[in-house]
């Protein structure tokens, strides 16, 4: 591989750097959101809704993570 293909590869895995710090931001934000919520509404659809929002933003932080590793191995 060339040197302008690994640079692109970086530029790419950088990207991929920058998205899993936007995510882990808004997730911190709906957590922080979420604690919080008023002990009445911890059982509201709403509630379920951020907990749901949380758990899928933590699932995307490790995709993008194991992408990013996948292209630091190349």
């Amino acid at each position: 591989m060339n040197k302008a293909k690994r640079n692109r590869l970086t530029q790419a895995r950088n990207l991929l750097e920058n998205a899993v710090n936007i995510v882990s931001d808004v997730k911190d934000e709906e957590q922080e959101a979420i604690d919080n919520m008023p002990e009445n509404l911890q059982s509201s659809d709403r509630y379920a809704e951020m907990e749901e929002a949380i758990d899928a933003m933590e699932d995307a932080i490790s995709s993008i993570e194991e992408a990013a590793d996948c292209l630091e191995k190349i």
